[in-house]
């Protein structure tokens, strides 16, 4: 079976439910690639919204206002790509979290 679907599903999931859908994906799915590619977007999504509450919090200061703009670009950037990749049957790994599942 082709998981390409849910592998995108995965990957589009951090426009609607960035930690729900790679949990159920990561508990549901038997096939290992489409399982380390969801811990691998569990992983990238939570650092993602950790890092961008960070930088919000920094707003206050002002420093925080390029790293709000490179975190969101970053949050945003990856995951299409990752859609990209999967629709076409290549491998992908999220940066900071490349190795995490393998």
């Amino acid at each position: 079976m082709d998981y390409r679907g849910v592998k995108v599903i995965t990957h589009a999931s951090t426009f609607f439910a960035p930690i729900l859908v790679p949990i159920l994906v990561w508990l549901l799915v038997q096939n290992r690639d489409a399982k380390n590619m969801a811990l691998q977007a569990l992983f990238f999504h939570i650092i993602m919204t950790v890092l961008i509450a960070i930088s919000w919090f920094f707003t206050f200061l002002l420093i925080g206002i390029p790293f709000l703009i490179v975190f969101g670009l970053i949050a945003i950037y990856y995951p299409i790509k990752g859609i990209l990749y999967s629709l076409n049957g290549r491998p992908f790994s999220y940066p900071f979290v490349g190795g995490i599942g393998r």
